[in-house]
């Protein structure tokens, strides 16, 4: 099985402006801040990161219309990819959300 499924919450730190593709596809690049507590081995662990993430077509147009901004808690469904094709950096795409 290749599952490739990711859930999470966090708080956006910030956001490009909506653009759109030659094709005319809408795109939306923000980055989300993320910090919990996690158990691992039976110890509490703090944990904190950044991610980018990117939202394509009518979810991109949803989450610009819902006024996405610096501060915003979000919580965000999607899977990881390479920002792009000669890229190694990871990308978390956004297939549903929700703002908490």
């Amino acid at each position: 099985m290749h599952d490739n499924e990711v859930e999470l919450s966090g708080q956006v730190v910030g956001r490009e402006a909506l653009r759109h593709t030659p094709a005319g596809i809408p795109i939306l690049t923000f980055t989300v801040k993320h910090e919990s507590t996690q158990i691992e081995a039976g110890i509490s662990r703090q944990v904190g990161f950044e991610v980018e993430a990117m939202a394509v077509g009518e979810v991109a147009q949803r989450i610009d219309a819902n006024a996405l901004q610096a501060g915003r808690s979000v919580h965000l469904q999607g899977f990881l990819t390479r920002r792009s094709r000669l890229s190694t950096r990871l990308v978390l795409h956004v297939n549903r959300f929700e703002f908490e």
